[in-house]
This record gives C-alpha cells, sequence and structure tokens, in this order.
C-alpha cells in the first residue's frame, strides 16, 4: 500500500504524505523507502513535500524526513517543506531543522519558491 500520493506541476512534484499520524513502524519504514526512491530516478529536480494532512510524527519518520532532505542535496534535487501543522512545527523548532530544511507556510509559497528560475532559484 503506497503510503505517499503525488503529482506533478510543471517540473516540480509535489509530495502530500497519505497519513495522519506517523509513528507505525512499519509504515515509517515504507514512508522513508517510497522517499528515497523518489530522489534515485533522475527524474525530479524540485520537489514540494506537504505535511498537510500529518498530525503527529514520530522521532524515527523525522530521522526519515531528514534522510530524504540529504538524499535530495546529494542528488541536487531541490527541496521544499510545507504547510506543516503547530504539532509538527514544535518538534522541528525544537530540532532546529529550519535550519536544515528550506520551510514555507503553505503549498502555494514553496511552488513559487521552487518555480523561480532567477539567479538564485
Amino acid at each position: 500500500m503506497t503510503t505517499l500520493k503525488t503529482k506533478r506541476e510543471g517540473s516540480i512534484l509535489i509530495v502530500n504524505f497519505q497519513d495522519v499520524s506517523l509513528i507505525d513502524e512499519s509504515r515509517i519504514e515504507s514512508v522513508g523507502t517510497e522517499l528515497l526512491e523518489l530522489t534515485s530516478n533522475g527524474i525530479n529536480e524540485k520537489i514540494a513535500l506537504n505535511f498537510h494532512s500529518v498530525g503527529f510524527m514520530s522521532s524515527a519518520m523525522i530521522s526519515k524526513v531528514i534522510d530524504f532532505g540529504n538524499a535530495c542535496k546529494k542528488e541536487k534535487i531541490k527541496l521544499r517543506l510545507c504547510n506543516i501543522n503547530d504539532n509538527v512545527k514544535k518538534v522541528f523548532d525544537l530540532m532546529r531543522l529550519e535550519k536544515v530544511f528550506d520551510i514555507d507556510a503553505d503549498e502555494e509559497t514553496a511552488m513559487a519558491k521552487l518555480a523561480n528560475r532567477g539567479w538564485f532559484g
């Protein structure tokens, strides 16, 4: 069973989680595997990872997100995270993940920043 829902808008892949709570170990492994597959196909250059449906995630899932971010950097994929709710944002803030990831309030902002084709885009 797939754990992620993806759609493409131009050159940007939008990735949404299907789960509200990411705490089950086997489900986290599935999500982690699916995320890493997005970096290994050579197709994706820009990814918006949308946390809209996620109300809670364990530290093990945060570790998978960090692994995904590292894989994106290795493959030179531009990654932006968006729609992180207050519960998850507290954990991100505690771990200072805003220094590791580009985080936007909503998908529209993430999409606009990923679509920027200027010198800094």
